[in-house]
């Protein structure tokens, strides 16, 4: 039986977050640690908003990367003390940056700068109103590839962005596009479809996303990558990466940009044995696990006496 970390994404992210984790050493330098890395005081917009503002995009990667890392610092005491290897780290999207440093690939200082910079490369990439992004409800990932390569064209295009679990499939890229695949769905799908549009502020993980993976590209070059000590699963082809080099990293990371997230699929190469700890705030990961495997034994960090649960929950798994 094995430890797996998981590591959310961004929309996790909520005014109040990581405010109990001042009361941990550990953790309270890593909220410290943001505030002199990022040059701004991010840790009084995680707790106290307001909203709109933790809700920009070069703020919320940080905020849940910086909530994640100070959680895991404590985790990682716990863990050490029982004696627990962690057998494989991942993330959602921005989440594998969190993961990466929990792998000891990235120094956590670099890492909240790059997802700053990262957040801030996204919301310059696409003009407002070009691009768009559905949640498709009820319908299989196939049914989704499909539509969206029915829809697209050499001008204007869409892609799965995110597989986050079986069932839930979302779409990014031109709007037209987009609305198109959502419409080819609706006439070809048998079934309870449903397609929720998503109030976002960019058309994350499609071509559109190309001027911001070039920045980024750029921005790498001023900060260090290492080989990983903690085996990571990457979103963009789902392999499991040991001991891996700093290009390679810095790659899957590139291509993530504009890629598509293959969460379902990598839940799905582990060992349903393998018990899992969501390490970052809310509890989304937990509950797309459910709907990949309701079998899979997932505890979540972020909630009230979390650590002191954690504690319960190891020994009912004998670790």
């Amino acid at each position: 039986m094995g430890v797996t970390l998981i590591f959310p994404g961004q929309g996790t992210q909520y005014v109040g977050m990581a405010k109990s984790l001042e009361e941990f050493s550990e953790s309270k330098e890593i909220l410290d640690q943001a505030n002199n890395s990022l040059g701004f005081d991010i840790k009084k917009l995680m707790f106290e908003g307001p909203e709109e503002d933790l809700k920009q995009t070069e703020n919320t990667q940080p905020a849940i990367v910086t909530h994640s890392i100070a959680l895991f610092q404590k985790l990682k005491t716990i863990l050490d003390e029982r004696n627990i290897k962690i057998d494989q780290v991942m993330g959602h999207s921005v989440g594998e940056y969190s993961a990466l440093v929990a792998a000891g690939a990235i120094r956590f200082e670099d890492a909240v700068l790059a997802v700053k910079n990262r957040g801030k490369f996204m919301q310059e990439a696409t003009p407002s109103g070009v691009g768009k992004m559905y949640a498709c409800l009820r319908v299989d990932g196939e049914t989704v590839i499909k539509a969206c390569l029915e829809s697209s064209s050499e001008y204007s295009k869409v892609m799965p962005a995110n597989f986050n679990e079986p069932t839930q499939t979302v779409i990014s890229g031109h709007a037209d596009a987009c609305d198109k695949a959502v419409k080819w769905i609706e006439d070809n799908f048998e079934g309870r479809f449903r397609a929720m549009e998503l109030k976002v502020s960019a058309p994350f993980h499609s071509i559109l996303m190309k001027p911001a993976e070039e920045k980024l590209s750029d921005f790498f070059k001023t900060i260090e990558f290492k080989q990983n000590d903690v085996p990571y699963i990457a979103n963009i082809d789902t392999t499991k990466y040991e001991n891996t080099s700093a290009e390679k990293i810095k790659d899957n990371l590139l291509k993530q940009v504009c890629g598509s997230v293959l969460w379902t699929q990598s839940i799905e190469t582990l060992p349903t044995d393998t018990i899992f700890i969501e390490v970052g705030p809310g509890k989304v990961l937990t509950g797309l696990n459910k709907k990949i495997n309701k079998d899979l034994k997932t505890f979540t960090l972020d909630s009230e006496d979390s650590f002191t649960n954690l504690m319960e929950f190891l020994d009912e798994c004998n670790l």
